[in-house]
């Protein structure tokens, strides 16, 4: 698990295309990967080709062969290919076994030089092979190109941009593991995306390939972009680079699975994900499923497991009696620490600097990684992705409901009770100075204009705000992004999207949509930064790719029954455990913030809403936030805290990397 950089020149479309300055493209990789030392900090290197015109840079934390024979950038002898990898491959020593039958010989333990060789002899062939999280980048001498790969459903994440900068020599594509990591390079322009801000406040992240900041783009999950370089500007296709996809999310209608197989590959699963040369820890927080990981792991390596779970003095949200429960009958070596307000807000600066990009969510993996980071874990796996494979979201009860009403909506009907929301939100915010409600009935308006669309009301489930909230949040610029989008979405995911879902059973679509919008773009990458951030690498052995195909192969009247209970999963793993444990409604692992927001964060979150340059910069409207700040301190119903939150973390973000929307 690292942090990798790079760098690709001569890519001008004109006639003239400058050689590239292989000093100065050199300098601008080491700030890349300088500023990602937190995901690397055991050690570094940088490659180049002679000529400069491509530049390799990687930031090590050493997880298998912790010697150096395991550093990078990692060239093969023999095809003169070269690799930055970022991630873990878990049948690394199967596809290692069948390269030396072939005659292919090693100088090291590591994966990394597995994928090497492998992609030496077979090509690109071999990366849909691959189980595990990655992210790397392969310059193939062979054909003078770069490869930029990222896993099967987009756990390790991956960006890139293209500049023309003077000191480089040309124009240059430049990519990191990390966006912060590209403005760190000196020649990419802070400036926000009006469709990053428009992203953001649909849902409180940002759904790629767009990103928060113009010009950079995130490489898709399954996504191959292959980059021509070292070529003069007039050869054929030397300005161009190409993007595809080698995996996409199983539908519903493969070969079927029996319990038994599904049993065994969730079994085998986490035992090729408890690989590692360093210590290794189970995120705990109690739940049906990082229970499940913390149970398979236990029985795959008893004695050997050790459980970290976060507890808080508010009793509504500590659920850390449960993870001892659970700690406790799986015989683990257990941790568990108790996150205090005054602890939260101490050390929320650092949380905040971590992120990334703007998310309302990410916090809670901060802490919790810092914690099994400090009792000296290198390793963790977490639960992530049992709601979304067995349906444990509202949203597979919900959605069904919502379909099935709009069915019986006639359009005119629908258009009159849009109508009349709106009527209603601007007394709200006009005549009363108040923020309507964001949530339930408050989103009425939005449901009846989906039109019976299932992407379109799955958007407006999770939208943060209502269609019209975000029109009177954003500034003029976002606002005309906001009307080029799909409820939310840029038009072309929404294709890709609806196209996945399209013939789905409806349980399954819904599952889909889960892996693509809210596991996809906001758990994999919250959860990346927040744990790299602290050098901690997080696995999710739930959302393996191989699993989920096998999952996908479940009847759905098995898979998902009863809805929101995962009884599938309970049965497949937790069949040793009391019941008991998990017989009680659902909560996720959420931090107090709601309440800590009314008391000691209250001060700090005022500053920041109420600095309308501040807002005004980020693309907002600095009367819209106030009023809905105040609606919030004054307990109006419907406003959850996430909503505050989300902005303020955006401010936050933009202040601490100097960002502005441009004028």
């Amino acid at each position: 698990m690292c942090g990798i950089a790079g760098a690709v020149g001569n890519l001008a479309s004109s006639a003239v295309n400058a050689a590239p300055n292989r000093n100065a493209v050199t300098a601008c990789v080491d700030r890349i990967s300088g500023a990602q030392r937190h995901r690397g900090p055991d050690g570094a290197g940088t490659w180049a080709t002679e000529a400069g015109e491509v530049v390799f840079g990687h930031r090590r934390l050493a997880i298998i062969d912790l010697s150096e024979a395991g550093a990078q950038p990692m060239v093969d002898a023999e095809s003169g290919c070269v690799i930055t990898f970022n991630g873990e491959i878990y049948n690394f020593r199967e596809i290692r076994r069948e390269l030396e039958t072939l005659g292919d010989q090693f100088r090291s333990s590591s994966d990394t030089e597995v994928i090497l060789k492998a992609y030496s002899r077979w090509g690109l062939g071999v990366v849909p092979r691959l189980r595990g999280i990655f992210a790397m980048a392969i310059w193939d001498p062979r054909a003078r190109c770069v490869h930029l790969v990222r896993d099967h459903l987009g756990i390790k994440p991956l960006y890139w941009t293209r500049v023309r900068h003077s000191t480089l020599g040309g124009e240059t594509l430049l990519f990191a593991s990390e966006v912060r990591a590209l403005l760190a390079s000196g020649v990419v322009a802070r400036r926000l995306d009006p469709a990053g801000v428009a992203s953001y406040l649909a849902q409180g992240f940002v759904v790629g390939p767009t990103t928060a900041v113009e010009g950079i783009e995130l490489l898709p999950a399954a996504g191959i972009l292959t980059i021509a370089a070292g070529r003069r500007a007039e050869d054929a296709g030397s300005n161009r680079h190409t993007l595809g996809c080698y995996w996409r999310p199983p539908s519903s209608d493969i070969d079927r699975t029996t319990e038994e197989e599904l049993r065994a590959e969730l079994a085998n699963t986490i035992r090729m994900q408890l690989v590692s040369d360093a210590p290794l820890g189970i995120f705990l927080s109690g739940g049906i499923d990082s229970s499940a990981v913390a149970a398979l792991a236990s029985e795959a390596e008893p004695e050997a497991v050790h459980t970290f779970t976060i507890g808080f003095e508010e009793p509504a949200l500590d659920e850390s009696q449960y993870a001892a429960r659970v700690a406790e009958a799986i015989g683990s070596r257990h941790t568990s620490v108790t996150l205090r307000e005054q602890d939260f807000l101490r050390q929320l600066p650092d949380a905040l600097t971590a992120i990334d990009q703007p998310t309302f969510d990410a916090l809670n993996t901060y802490f919790v990684s810092r914690a099994a980071r400090e009792a000296g874990m290198t390793v963790a796996l977490a639960g992530t992705g049992g709601d979304e494979l067995f349906g444990g979201y509202r949203s597979y009860v919900e959605l069904p409901k919502m379909l099935d009403a709009g069915a019986w909506v006639p359009w005119p009907l629908g258009g009159a009770i849009g109508g009349a929301y709106r009527a209603v939100a601007a007394i709200y915010w006009n005549l009363l100075g108040q923020a309507p409600p964001q949530t339930r009935w408050g989103k009425i308006a939005d449901v009846a204009g989906a039109g019976g669309d299932l992407l379109r009301l799955y958007q407006t489930s999770y939208a943060l705000f209502t269609r019209e909230a975000q029109s009177r949040l954003a500034s003029a610029r976002v606002q005309a992004a906001q009307r080029a989008r799909d409820f939310g979405l840029d038009a072309g995911v929404a294709g890709v999207w609806r196209d996945r879902i399209d013939d789905c059973d409806i349980l399954h679509a819904i599952s889909l949509l889960e892996l693509s919008s809210f596991v996809g773009e906001r758990l994999l990458r919250d959860t990346d930064t927040a744990s790299m951030a602290v050098s901690l690498e997080a696995r999710v052995p739930l959302l393996d790719w191989a699993l989920c195909e096998k999952v996908a192969g479940i009847d759905p009247s098995r898979r998902f029954s009863p809805l929101g209970k995962k009884r599938l999963l309970r049965e497949l793993a937790l069949g040793r455990l009391d019941p008991a444990i998990f017989d009680r409604p659902k909560s996720g692992f959420v931090l107090p913030i709601g309440q800590w927001a009314k008391r000691r964060l209250q001060p700090e979150m005022e500053r920041l809403l109420s600095d309308a340059a501040l807002v005004s910069r980020a693309g907002l409207r600095p009367e819209t936030v106030r009023t809905l700040w105040k609606s919030y301190v004054a307990g109006r119903p419907g406003l959850y805290w996430s909503r505050v939150w989300s902005i303020y973390v955006l401010l936050s973000w933009c202040q601490n990397h100097d960002m502005a929307l441009a004028a």
